[in-house]
């Protein structure tokens, strides 16, 4: 069922893409709006459950899409990624800045038996905020300067492909950091035996 969750999530911003080709961008964000809701009451009736970020993408719709019918301009509706990325960049800082890590927190949850030491954990999501960051401004940009085909495209499959690249690069980067983590701790042994 999480797959179908998970699919679900493309269907606004396909259906306001292909709307606003076709129709007029009034029809465009009701039809994005219409079906955002939709998505949400169906998360919530599958899983039971409707997801923070979820909540957080509708309010900003709620609220960007009014804007876009105001003033007859789609893009407003198109800066939803922006401002969920740098929404998501705020949070995951602010909490990092507190000496909390969402990853470590997820990790506990999940009750994993072998799990990156904190310090990586926390390194790894640093790097994925200025990612998410990175990637809301590359969104604004697609969204006020390229067209709704190439900004739908990374909104849905585009996303997921330039965080696997991210990710891939982030394999090479924790491979050294968890290499100088366990030399770290192979010298503070030695020198505790040594005491």
């Amino acid at each position: 069922m999480k797959k179908n969750i998970f699919l679900l999530s493309f269907i606004p911003a396909l259906v306001y893409w292909y709307l606003e080709e076709t129709q007029t961008i009034e029809v465009a964000v009701i039809g994005g709006l219409s079906l955002a809701v939709i998505e949400v009451l169906f998360e919530k009736i599958f899983t039971k459950h409707v997801h923070s970020l979820s909540k957080m993408n509708l309010i900003l719709l709620l609220i960007l899409g009014p804007i876009s019918l105001i003033g007859k301009d789609g893009i407003w509706f198109k800066l939803q990624p922006f401002f969920t990325g740098v929404l998501l960049f705020g949070y995951l800082m602010f909490n990092l800045s507190k000496g909390e890590s969402l990853l470590w927190k997820m990790t506990d949850e999940l009750k994993l038996k072998n799990k990156m030491p904190e310090v990586i954990l926390k390194k790894l999501e640093k790097h994925l905020a200025y990612f998410l960051l990175a990637f809301a401004f590359f969104m604004a940009y697609l969204a006020k300067f390229e067209t709704t085909s190439t900004w739908a495209f990374f909104k849905t499959i585009g996303f997921y492909i330039v965080f696997a690249v991210f990710m891939l690069a982030e394999v090479f980067v924790l491979r050294k950091s968890m290499r100088e983590y366990l030399e770290q701790q192979y010298l503070e042994s030695i020198n505790d035996s040594s005491i």
